[in-house]
């Protein structure tokens, strides 16, 4: 856990964090629920999210036909409260990391029974000053979803966490479920990176595929979060926009290759590069060249290997004279020369 939440205090060259959202993909079965955190652990995700609200922890109760409809979508989705022992008790059988996006105060009163490391914002939530504020108080590390959410919103959800903590990642987000890749704006994730450069930005990915995950991974993204299910047989209300078992462990692997292949951004010689360093050019005769004779144009060109002088001193070594008879193809060296 210490190299996940150093997420949150570092910027320097961090793997990206693989985040699997289970939320409605157990789809109202608690073995299946228990199956896929379990499955999510085993295809390589860091972290593992659910998360924790009953119908009356988002919306009231129905008075309405639009509210019953509400209601019930929630009812459908919802992960009971009494699912959380056994869950973070498998979690912490497996080593699994498990957290949760509370939608409520007594869902951050349940969660803190269990002693979660951190916590999730979801982007419908980032104007709930009132959650963002219990949150915060924990003193817990918290991902902000961005979704749908203004440049001063997201400043305001900062300022709130920040009377508190600064342990605090950003995530680029689109709520359109699922999301096409024409609406993905992963340029996005750059811009925050410069509006608040203090704190890491990933991407909560609600396509139906792994290309935008991996573009912003090597666009710098520090997490990504996507849902998931074990398999695509799975119809739930997230199915549509959730990859399953073998892309989550593609994307797994994938992650590894891109963050190794991103190296440091600094120039120098590359442990594999140092052997072919001695095929650059370097000066050598192209005739046979008499002893106190000038060098030119028409006594000395550049060839590999690196065996007499740099190719880039060409240009100062002309005209100089030689101190002993150098024969055709020999190298110059700068010790011939005056």
């Amino acid at each position: 856990m210490k190299k996940i939440l150093e997420h949150f205090t570092n910027k320097k060259n961090l793997k990206p964090l693989i985040i699997a959202e289970i939320s409605a993909n157990h789809c109202g079965k608690k073995n299946l629920f228990l199956q896929t955190i379990k499955m999510a652990h085993k295809n390589g995700a860091d972290l593992i999210k659910i998360q924790t609200y009953e119908p009356n922890d988002i919306t009231v109760p129905s008075l309405n036909k639009k509210e019953t409809k509400i209601w019930k979508l929630y009812d459908r989705a919802k992960t009971p409260f009494d699912w959380h022992a056994d869950a973070f008790k498998l979690a912490n059988s497996i080593g699994a990391k498990l957290f949760s996006t509370p939608f409520s105060i007594r869902a951050v009163d349940l969660l803190e029974k269990f002693k979660v490391k951190l916590y999730k914002i979801s982007s419908f939530e980032i104007t709930d000053y009132l959650l963002i504020d219990r949150v915060a108080k924990t003193k817990k590390p918290v991902i902000v979803s961005t979704g749908m959410a203004s440049i001063n919103e997201i400043k305001n959800c900062i300022k709130i966490i920040k009377k508190y903590h600064n342990k605090i990642i950003l995530l680029h987000c689109v709520s359109g479920y699922p999301t096409s890749i024409q609406q993905a704006n992963l340029r996005r994730i750059e811009t925050l990176k410069n509006l608040f450069p203090n704190y890491n930005i990933g991407l909560s990915d609600h396509t139906n595929d792994i290309v935008t995950s991996l573009v912003a991974i090597a666009r710098g993204a520090s997490v990504i979060e996507k849902h998931f299910k074990i398999s695509n047989r799975i119809k739930s209300l997230d199915s549509k926009f959730s990859i399953d078992s073998g892309k989550l462990k593609t994307l797994c692997n994938h992650r590894n290759k891109i963050y190794l292949s991103l190296g440091d951004g600094k120039f120098k010689i590359q442990s594999n590069e140092k052997k072919s360093v001695n095929y650059r050019r370097s000066i050598y005769a192209t005739r046979e060249i008499d002893r106190g004779e000038k060098l030119s144009n028409f006594n000395i060109t550049t060839f590999r290997p690196t065996k007499g002088i740099p190719s880039q001193y060409y240009f100062s070594i002309l005209g100089k004279k030689v101190k002993k008879k150098i024969n055709k193809y020999q190298p110059i060296l700068f010790k011939n020369i005056k």
